[in-house]
């Protein structure tokens, strides 16, 4: 069957495997035809989010953006509801705008779907999130998948029971019995596992009483296909017969289907090996996606690999690419089983100090240098931030609040780059609970400043950064010490004392140079750069940056480099100078486009219009306007008040060039491109579709994260360097190398380097 083509959203590929419940699919149409709010509910296991995704899949081309997943199984907190449907809906909380109402603004004026997956756990948030949306957001509708109604007003409930049970009859056509969907679902997962599993005369009485033994529940009825790789059905019938006996002490009557799901997963769970059964209840502790690092990490064993590829072969953990990563996830109800089975084990605090270690020990890798290796280090936190949200979770209810306030403070790259709101969040919480003042207290404070003038909220930066200068001074930390005056002379800058920043960027400015440490001095002249944009100073303004620009180039600093690129470049821009800005705003284009940093790249979109209708290209001046337009909206972010009369006599000059009319057109056409595709214009790439990128392939015939393995290879470092900087053990490392050598037909480093000189995209 052909997949149906989604114009937008983030539905996952397999929404068309199957799935079943023709019924209720059309019911779950027609409801949303009549309501905004359709939320199907019923128990663990009976498949609402599989029944929800295939609904939302069929419907997507129904609404111009399409259909969104948010999923909050692993959302335990309700104040981070919002962030994970902004995060889902590829927003970014990365400037002054609030979560919630960067959401509602964005879907003010869209068509489209969105699933909200699992809200049993935030029934309240959810329901508040969603009034305000259908209120801002005409073009908007919602399913909900929960255990329990949202009991929102307009609300439309659609009971997801189990599939139906085929009948016991022997002389039901084949064919018609495989139709029923609980024996389809079974002949789905057992042919998946077995390579060769077909219904038939000889089967078909084991299989329809297996089905019926199981209640017809989805998952329940998976476990049990998964075991026909080793098992006849007749075998798997009398085993799960022989434990439901045991259970019900002989008697035949039905149990309540939570025991019958309960019972499955315990039969599931005791034909495991010791080794596997450790494993199990181990991944509990994490809560999202993890890596086969995080399981050699947290669960210590030399078979990790081995262990992982078993219980990924009977259906109790799954499997994902993510950007080319290969990752694992337990499915909800597995998660919640292997918790009780940890509790059962009396293992539970090992388990939680054993992650936490974990997770500690893979921040302290970078810490203070992930901002020279932006892009290896936050797309591991990309990758892993809902397990280091749970452990930080777990570290508040514990009471381990200095080690909470270490890991926050240690991943401060991502809340700049990725979730500004969030990073304030945490670190208000911990530095609240932990008021004993140590060294981490300082880079805290100084990182709770740094966010606050992320957002322009100078009032709050001001004494969070006064405290990390007091602290440094009292530690003698020379490095946070310069640094914290810096960023506080920008935040009294903004504040308006003049006077103040000064004498801050001038004592910071002696600490820097005595110390020479780059990152205390790109802070200074970062400072001093700021000060001369208010003063209208541009001379010295050009002097701070080109100095900045050298540094940042030189020691790797890609934040610290596209914003003094944007500053330089906004000062020629002032002056006139459009084709010297040009090439600085191109180039600092591509770091925000690596980095993923979305509120610069909207500025340098932004800047690259005005110059595209300086030089009498109307139309292209239109459709970056456009697109502007759009990726300010989805960052939250503010047109930076230079740029405010330049983006209007661009306005003016495009429509003056077009016609009202046709500039209208045009503005529309780039406020419905992608934003990969409005950076592409803006730099005059080819047009070409960039879902390679997107999807982290890698340089021709590498995988994405071989390409990483060999660009670093190529820079000269070693397999433990390389792991190191990737984050991944060197045994991974190692066996990269030798995929690298055998798919390039090479046998030696340097044959790979001299490789990717040419080839490097």
């Amino acid at each position: 069957m052909a997949k149906p083509v989604r114009r937008a959203g983030n539905l996952p590929a397999d929404a068309t495997s199957f799935v079943g419940r023709r019924q209720e699919l059309v019911e779950i149409k027609k409801k949303l035809a009549e309501a905004r709010v359709v939320s199907l509910v019923g128990p663990g296991g009976v498949g609402k989010t599989r029944l929800a995704i295939r609904a939302a899949t069929e419907l997507a081309r129904g609404f111009r953006d399409g259909a969104w997943l948010i999923e909050l199984a692993e959302v335990h907190d309700p104040g981070l509801t919002g962030k994970a449907v902004m995060a889902a809906l590829d927003l970014r909380d990365q400037a002054a705008t609030e979560p919630v109402d960067l959401v509602l603004s964005f879907l003010e004026d869209r068509q489209l779907l969105l699933v909200m997956d699992n809200c049993e756990h935030l029934l309240g948030a959810v329901a508040e999130l969603v009034t305000q949306v259908l209120k801002v957001g005409a073009g908007v509708r919602v399913v909900v998948t929960s255990r329990e109604p949202l009991s929102v007003d307009g609300e439309h409930i659609a009971p997801v029971p189990p599939l139906d049970l085929p009948l016991l009859r022997d002389d039901e056509p084949l064919g018609q019995l495989r139709q029923n969907e609980a024996v389809a679902l079974f002949v789905d997962r057992a042919a998946a596992a077995a390579g060769a599993f077909q219904l038939s005369e000889a089967n078909r009485r084991a299989v329809v009483e297996l089905c019926r033994r199981l209640d017809g529940l989805p998952l329940a009825i998976e476990l049990a296909a998964v075991r026909t790789r080793l098992l006849g059905v007749d075998q798997v019938l009398e085993r799960l017969s022989d434990r439901f006996a045991l259970l019900t002490r002989g008697s035949r009557a039905a149990l309540p289907r939570h025991q019958t799901l309960r019972t499955t997963l315990d039969w599931s769970y005791d034909l495991l090996t010791d080794a596997e059964r450790a494993l199990i209840r181990m991944l509990w502790v994490f809560a999202g996606r993890f890596t086969l690092e995080d399981v050699e990490g947290v669960c210590g064993s030399s078979q990790a690999l081995e262990l992982m590829a078993s219980v990924v072969d009977k259906s109790l953990v799954s499997k994902e690419d993510v950007k080319g990563f290969a990752c694992y996830r337990m499915h909800e109800t597995m998660r919640e089983y292997a918790l009780l089975k940890l509790r059962e084990s009396g293992e539970q605090s090992e388990a939680e100090r054993r992650c936490l270690e974990h997770y500690r020990s893979m921040t302290q890798r970078f810490g203070p240098t992930a901002r020279y290796h932006l892009i290896e280090s936050v797309a591991w936190m990309d990758l892993e931030i809902d397990n280091i949200r749970s452990v930080l979770r777990r570290c508040l209810l514990n009471g381990e609040t200095a080690a909470g306030l270490e890991l926050t403070a240690a991943i401060g790259w991502y809340w700049i780059i990725r979730a500004t709101t969030e990073g304030v969040r945490w670190l208000e919480q911990f530095l609240e609970s932990d008021r004993a003042e140590t060294p981490v207290h300082g880079r805290a404070y100084f990182m709770r400043g740094f966010l606050a003038v992320l957002k322009a909220d100078a009032v709050s930066a001001q004494p969070w950064l006064g405290r990390a200068v007091s602290t440094a001074r009292r530690a003698d930390d020379p490095a946070l010490l310069a640094q914290s005056l810096a960023m506080g002379s920008v935040a009294e800058r903004m504040a308006g004392d003049r006077d103040a920043a000064a004498r801050s960027v001038d004592e910071a400015g002696r600490v820097a140079l005595e110390l020479g440490d780059a990152a205390a001095t790109l802070g200074v002249l970062q400072a001093r750069a700021i000060g001369a944009l208010f003063d209208g100073d541009l001379d010295a303004l050009r002097a701070a940056t080109t100095a900045g620009i050298d540094l940042a180039r030189e020691v790797g600093d890609l934040y610290a480099l596209e914003i003094m690129l944007g500053e330089l470049a906004g000062t020629t821009l002032v002056v006139g100078e459009g084709e010297q800005a040009r090439p600085l705003y191109a180039e600092g284009l591509r770091i925000a486009r690596q980095i993923d940093d979305r509120v610069t790249q909207f500025y340098f979109v932004d800047a690259l219009a005005c110059l595209a209708a300086r030089s009498s290209q109307p139309r292209l001046a239109a459709q970056l306007l456009g697109s502007a337009l759009s990726m300010q909206a989805a960052a939250g972010a503010s047109l930076l008040a230079f740029m405010t009369p330049m983006v209007e006599q661009a306005i003016e000059a495009a429509m003056a060039a077009l016609g009202a009319a046709k500039f209208q057109a045009e503005l529309e056409t780039g406020r419905r491109l992608s934003r990969e595709a409005a950076m592409r214009l803006a730099l005059g790439e080819s047009p070409r579709t960039a879902a390679g990128e997107q999807d982290g392939a890698g340089t021709g015939l590498l995988a994405k994260r071989e390409t990483d393995v060999a660009r670093l290879l190529a820079e000269g470092l070693s397999n433990k360097e390389i792991g190191a900087r990737l984050f991944i053990s060197q045994r991974t490392v190692d066996s990269h190398v030798r995929s690298i050598l055998n798919k390039l037909g090479f046998n030696s480093r340097a044959q790979v380097a001299a490789w990717m000189a040419t080839n490097q995209p």
